[in-house]
């Protein structure tokens, strides 16, 4: 897909999917943030009752639940924009419009859990060796490439976090070994957490850099963890990303690309609204610069 700037809206969890079926609200957040050539990266979505860690996360495993994605989708495309849907939990695609598919690997969720050799105890093909930890995740990547084509797949992943008590011994040659092993499958992107990024929403100083795995990777990638502009810049021109994904502060300024483009100030995120279930509160009501007559 050709994009027309570098910044990613990075998956985040709202909970404001009653009942887990994406509501008309998210109509307005995902346009909101919508630019032409922009790419989106939607929130966690579940894909199977077994699969959500949050109340009112959103799914993907029903009729009903993918009817619901389908106006949000084409509310994104309304205005020229790239979605992509993180599937959670395990991988699986629905007809619901999506431009692709990010599998959710990160955090110390199920996929992570696999790679991870602090949590994974197995003793079968699955555990042990780093060839055995990673298979698992490798084995969905090619599941869903042969369902959509690995063009329209990306991959989400954090070596160096250690979320739920899920971190790796050696997260340097875990991260180089799955950069080099996606190249096999030929996808979209590989989107990885900054080493600084470890625990929570807390930026620590980090020495480990993704610089030998964005060398190792061959396709497009897409680094995240508390950028600003100035840093996300940076990374950029320095070839250490192709594409920066941003949270909190894309989250708080719907029109982010269009204040980076203009050096503007930004809105100050609202952390208590964060996970609140307010459909407009802390979700659609923040500022555009056109409401500062900018």
């Amino acid at each position: 897909y050709p994009l027309f700037h570098r910044i990613v809206l990075a998956p985040l969890t709202r909970q404001r999917s009653y009942g887990n079926v994406p509501q008309p609200h998210a109509i307005l957040y995902y346009s909101q943030r919508a630019t032409n050539g922009g790419l989106l990266i939607a929130e966690a979505t579940a894909v199977s009752p077994t699969a959500h860690g949050y109340t009112d996360s959103p799914g993907i495993w029903t009729e009903e639940q993918v009817e619901a994605w389908k106006p949000i989708v084409d509310g994104v495309h309304a205005k020229g924009g790239i979605f992509f849907c993180q599937l959670w939990h395990a991988g699986r695609a629905s007809n619901t419009g999506f431009d692709g598919i990010e599998i959710h690997a990160t955090h110390g969720y199920l996929i992570d859990q696999f790679m991870k050799d602090e949590v994974n105890d197995r003793t079968d093909e699955y555990g042990g060796s780093l060839e055995n930890r990673c298979r698992f995740a490798l084995e969905i990547v090619q599941a869903v490439s042969k369902e959509i084509g690995s063009g329209r797949v990306g991959i989400r992943i954090s070596p160096f976090a250690d979320y739920l008590e899920c971190g790796d011994s050696n997260p340097e040659e875990l991260g180089l070994y799955m950069a080099q092993a996606l190249n096999e499958y030929g996808i979209a992107y590989c989107h990885v957490i900054e080493p600084r990024m470890k625990l929570g929403d807390r930026l620590f100083q980090a020495q480990e850099s993704l610089v030998p795995m964005r060398k190792a990777f061959k396709g497009t990638f897409i680094s995240a963890g508390g950028f600003a502009r100035e840093d996300g810049n940076r990374a950029v021109e320095e070839g250490r990303a192709d594409l920066v994904a941003y949270g909190r502060c894309f989250l708080a300024n719907p029109d982010l690309p269009r204040r980076f483009e203009l050096d503007a100030p930004l809105n100050k995120f609202d952390r208590v609204t964060f996970y609140s279930s307010d459909p407009v509160v802390g979700y659609t009501d923040y500022p555009f610069l056109e409401e500062f007559g900018l």
